[in-house]
């Protein structure tokens, strides 16, 4: 529908009078912004390997001015709801951060940047690329990534994106003895070097060598798989396993060797369930202390003696830890502790009984996130059916629950209804903690 001029002006001359007008153009401006502007850190990594691949003195002076430009195009709003929060105050008068924080796409794309483009993250379980040609792929945030270990024995990782006209090469695992473009046939070492590339005769100004797959730092620690986009970290020859587990886990390392958190596991299955909410309302559920579990989860409080939770902090990592409600039941699949760790910014490792299961908690958009369940099992029970099913079924049912709980509440943040809450201190200490630690992040 059209309007003229004189119903425009009438229009905005309504909506200031009822305030709302800066608030519609702000959002429009911010939808605008994201429709216009390359507002993601994969936008630095491509202008990262214009500046180092190009030898072009003026194209690579174009591309760092690029990149300035993109960085700072969307720094400055997200700032201000960042600092909305004050990471100061504590607990006990401090106030969560805003709706916002889980709303706005500007936002998000900020955070994006400054959270999951930069630091190791957990994407996988090195079980996964066990054998020679063994690879899996993946998604974080707008990153589309391949794992995979060469006939070597050597662990690389890519940009799952072919070079020619940007087509993603593989989906899910598998074998293979190379990346191969369902596309235009465009075929890749598992080295990442650009081995064939079909029907270019007549090519001006190209050097295979310069279009190989992007690489991705990649390491190991226990029986995980981590990546790391920092274009720091990727100038880097070797990456030392202390230093990845000091700075992914820091001085709570030893306490996860302590409480089985090893590769002596057998894995067992994996589960996967969309959300419809912000990836931090799922870790603000699993961050609450138990506080949530009497009131959601009745077959899980009966299985543990919620007046024993305790909650340690650590760099950035939180553990939540209970005594099991019925260590006389040898099938328990509880047992007798329970051991919560959570490792910043998404990542979940949950130890009880004979069981591990990790949840990682992947953003796909302001209000959606994937959240991928593996489970491990002590090897003396992988042929025990009737237990894996009964033991699964039950984490099923709390899934559901916690998926209802998350759901809930994201629909509940987009209310006007809603604008920040408080914590009870007793028992959201990791939930706070985990706040603080985005502040750092994100204000940094």
């Amino acid at each position: 529908m059209h309007s003229n001029g004189s119903e425009t002006r009438q229009l905005e001359t309504e909506l200031r009078g009822r305030n709302i007008h800066n608030l519609v153009s702000h959002r429009v401006e911010t939808e605008m912004t994201l429709l216009l502007k390359p507002i993601t850190r994969l936008s630095l990594f491509q202008t990262h390997f214009q500046i180092i691949n190009n030898n072009n003195p003026r194209a690579r002076a174009r591309a760092r001015a690029r990149a300035i430009s993109v960085s700072c195009s969307w720094s400055h709003e997200a700032h201000k709801i960042v600092r909305e929060f004050d990471p100061k105050i504590p607990i006990e008068k401090a106030i969560t951060p805003p709706s916002s924080w889980y709303t706005d796409p500007s936002f998000y794309a900020f955070e994006l940047d400054r959270v999951f483009y930069r630091g190791w993250q957990a994407v996988g379980y090195t079980e996964q690329i066990q054998e020679p040609r063994d690879f899996f792929s993946g998604r974080l945030g707008n990153v589309e990534f391949v794992v995979c270990r060469d006939d070597n024995g050597k662990i690389a990782a890519f940009h799952n994106v072919c070079r020619h006209h940007a087509s993603l090469l593989v989906s899910g695992s598998g074998k293979t003895s190379c990346f191969t473009c369902p596309y235009h046939g465009w075929t890749y070492g598992l080295n990442g070097e650009l081995r064939k590339a079909t029907r270019i005769s007549g090519i001006d100004d190209f050097s295979i060598n310069d279009f190989g797959l992007v690489p991705i730092k990649v390491a190991t620690w226990g029986p995980f798989v981590l990546l790391n986009m920092d274009n720091e970290i990727l100038q880097k020859d070797n990456i030392d396993t202390d230093n990845v587990a000091s700075e992914w886990l820091g001085s709570s390392s030893e306490l996860f060797s302590l409480d089985g958190v090893d590769t002596t596991l057998t894995y067992v299955c994996r589960r996967e369930y969309i959300i419809e909410c912000n990836w931090k309302v799922f870790c603000d559920n699993y961050l609450d202390g138990g506080y949530h579990v009497p009131f959601a989860h009745k077959g899980l409080a009966s299985g543990l003696s919620l007046d024993s939770y305790t909650t340690s902090i650590f760099e950035k990592v939180s553990i939540q830890s209970a005594e099991g409600g019925s260590k006389q039941k040898e099938d328990d699949r509880l047992g007798s502790k329970a051991f919560y760790a959570f490792i910043y910014p998404n990542f979940m490792i949950n130890r009880y009984g004979p069981w591990m299961d990790t949840n990682l908690a992947i953003p796909f958009g302001p209000r959606k996130c994937l959240v991928v369940f593996d489970y491990f099992l002590e090897a003396s029970f992988k042929d025990d059916k009737a237990f894996i099913e009964g033991s699964l079924a039950d984490s099923e049912k709390v899934q559901m629950e916690d998926i209802r709980l998350c759901e809930g509440v994201q629909k509940g943040i987009e209310s006007p209804a809603y604008s920040t809450g408080r914590y009870a201190p007793n028992v959201e200490k990791a939930m706070h903690h985990f706040h603080c630690l985005l502040y750092d992040n994100l204000i940094n």
